[in-house]
């Protein structure tokens, strides 16, 4: 039997009969629709959701957003909190709403975290051709604007013809549900073949469901690796977001107790452990603390357990010092296990730890690492304490504290980009494997309200808190008249600092003086923005988008907020001025940022010599990881 319905319709029906499978647990693969319609895609995949809608069938939900990059963003959201076991899609109309989507596509790939893109294309038939928004290439008549998903996408197609749509829906299930190869999944639909009917067997809208396996790593691999492992004096486990996605949690905690090995966490594992657990030592590398980056540079052994090693975890491969420092990854994907000539082991977080634990046979490390993080948790309750001077600007540290004490163990706090990353990784305190969704892959301003919004639509049932800085707000603060219109809750805290807070501190760093990166008026004198602030009213912003908002001058303020942001029950912004000098404790760890090798500027020359001071404990690691 067949079914005629248009490219748009099937594409609604296929979606609404897929299903994932982990473990014995199943979960619908895409959980509904995020759009913004226009003439590309209104009269095609517009019509079938509101034929779904009001007909019930298929079940797809469908929400308005605002923002083409939002709703990307609102989709990974939804996936890091669903374990990449669930995501949403994302359909724009042709031109500037498809090319919106191109950041988001950037985010969820590098992030390698599933959604699937459906942006609208020219004509098919090129019987109107150049319609409005084309982009047109005289040397190639198939190119348009959506080419630029290509490199950005883990799956990318064009669908012509209504018959090439079941092919390419299979083959977007595949890499959606695949935890080594996902991220963007991109359908290109032509606008008039959104619309055009076609004969579509019965079978492609059975329910299908797709496995997602735990992968168990090679035995010999195992065997290899326990070896090495076994051979450590003075071993250290880097656990990545991996962990988390893999829900390996558990098998970490029993991995460390049993071996006395301490864990370190990368910005996208924090929470595999409890922040007081008797192995935990906290966030590793350019973002981490000294306890980490002190055991990181004397480890012999360094065990990554789903981990890409990016350069912020590496403190640009400074991190780790040892002469003799070998390698061994656990990673779903052979590409991030191999990294840095390690030993690879290619599997699951949990299979391949469960795995490897009997292999150690029963060797257990000591380490005198407790008092160390004794030491540095002292720290963090004096910075989170604050200067505690009547009249000054609170620190942005002090905020993040308030927050975190504020947070139950279920809740979450969403982060993206600026200080607020590094000051987070290094101080908070994360109690659930989903309490902390910090985005530092491709740490995107912009992120942080957006991602928030799909965070909540994965579990209704967690106080979400976001905090951004002024920057990242006037970047994109729009999808809270999406949460709004969703009465979808979220607690926002605004850290207003007048500028680029985290820029600003970098700029210092290579001789550049803050230049750019203060929100002020541009002295006509100077030619500078060196004049006054400017008279920004982020909260009145705030309100006009249809949140509740609370203005704090004090951290008691924030406090009390707090408790009211938590009883309301409608989206709530606190807004809170800080004082944008004042940093965290220091990570002890360095990062590449390279400096002017000429300069007629002293700021400049200086920044110079200590780069290249940094740079001299930079290491290509090319020892193989096995014994």
């Amino acid at each position: 039997m067949k079914q005629r319905l248009t490219v748009g319709q099937a594409v609604v029906r296929f979606l609404a009969n897929q299903w994932t499978e982990r473990d014995g647990v199943e979960q619908r693969t895409v959980a509904g629709f995020l759009g913004i319609f226009g003439h590309g895609n209104v009269a095609g995949i517009g019509q079938a959701l509101l034929q779904a809608q009001r007909t019930g069938t298929p079940d797809m939900p469908y929400r308005l957003a605002r923002n083409e990059q939002a709703m990307v963003h609102t989709a990974v959201g939804y996936a890091r909190m669903r374990n990449r076991l669930s995501t949403m899609a994302c359909t724009a109309s042709i031109g500037p709403g498809s090319t919106n989507m191109l950041t988001g596509a950037a985010l969820a790939t590098v992030n390698r975290l599933p959604v699937l893109l459906l942006p609208s294309d020219v004509f098919a038939s090129r019987a109107a051709a150049p319609v409005l928004q084309e982009l047109e290439v005289p040397a190639a008549g198939d190119v348009s604007v959506n080419d630029a998903f290509r490199p950005l996408s883990r799956f990318f197609d064009r669908i012509w013809r209504p018959e090439q749509l079941p092919q390419a829906l299979l083959s977007a299930m595949r890499v959606l549900t695949d935890p080594a190869e996902t991220g963007a999944v991109t359908l290109c639909l032509p606008q008039d073949v959104q619309t055009e009917a076609y004969d579509y067997p019965d079978e492609l809208f059975t329910k299908r469901v797709w496995h997602v396996p735990r992968q168990a790593p090679d035995p010999l691999a195992v065997e290899r690796a326990a070896a090495t492992i076994r051979g450590a004096h003075r071993p250290l486990i880097v656990a990545g977001g991996g962990v988390i996605y893999a829900e390996a949690s558990s098998a970490l905690d029993r991995f460390a107790r049993e071996t006395g090995i301490p864990v370190a966490d990368t910005q996208a594992g924090k929470g595999a452990l409890p922040w007081d657990h008797p192995n935990a030592v906290g966030g590793i590398g350019a973002t981490g603390n000294p306890v980490a980056n002190k055991l990181a540079r004397n480890a012999d052994v360094v065990i990554g357990v789903g981990t890409r090693y990016s350069d912020f975890t590496t403190a640009s491969r400074s991190a780790f010092q040892h002469p003799d420092v070998r390698f061994v990854n656990l990673n779903v994907t052979g590409f991030d296990a191999g990294k840095l000539s390690a030993l690879p082991l290619v599997g699951d977080a949990r299979a391949g730890l469960s795995a490897l634990l009997p292999a150690l046979h029963g060797r257990r490390f000591t380490g005198d690492f407790r008092d160390d993080v004794a030491a540095w948790q002292a720290a963090v309750d004096h910075a989170y304490r604050g200067r505690g001077t009547q009249g000054d600007l609170p620190t942005q540290v002090e905020v993040i504290g308030v927050v975190n004490e504020a947070c139950g163990t279920r809740d979450v706090v969403v982060q993206a980009a600026g200080s607020l990353p590094g000051d987070l990784q290094r101080l908070w305190r994360a109690r659930d494997p989903k309490q902390y969704h910090v985005e530092y892959g491709y740490s995107c301003m912009g992120f942080e309200i957006a991602g928030a919004l799909g965070i909540k639509m994965a579990e209704p049932g967690r106080e979400v808190y976001t905090l951004v800085g002024d920057g990242s707000y006037l970047m994109m603060a729009q999808e809270i008249a999406t949460a709004v219109a969703e009465h979808l809750k979220l607690i926002i805290i605004l850290v207003q600092n007048h500028g680029f807070a985290s820029i600003g501190g970098l700029s210092e760093q290579v001789g550049s003086q803050r230049f750019g990166t203060a929100y002020r008026y541009r002295n006509p004198r100077s030619g500078d923005y060196d004049g006054a602030r400017l008279p920004v009213d982020l909260a009145a912003n705030a309100e006009s988008l249809g949140a509740s908002v609370i203005r704090c001058r004090t951290i008691a303020d924030l406090v009390e907020g707090l408790k009211q942001a938590r009883e309301a029950d409608r989206l709530t912004v606190l807004h809170i001025e800080t004082d944008p000098e004042p940093s965290a404790p220091s990570a002890e760890s360095w990062w590449e940022v390279p400096v002017a090798e000429v300069a007629t500027l002293h700021s400049t020359r200086h920044a110079r010599t200590e780069y290249l001071a940094g740079k001299r404990d930079q290491r290509h690691h090319l020892r193989p990881g096995g014994l």
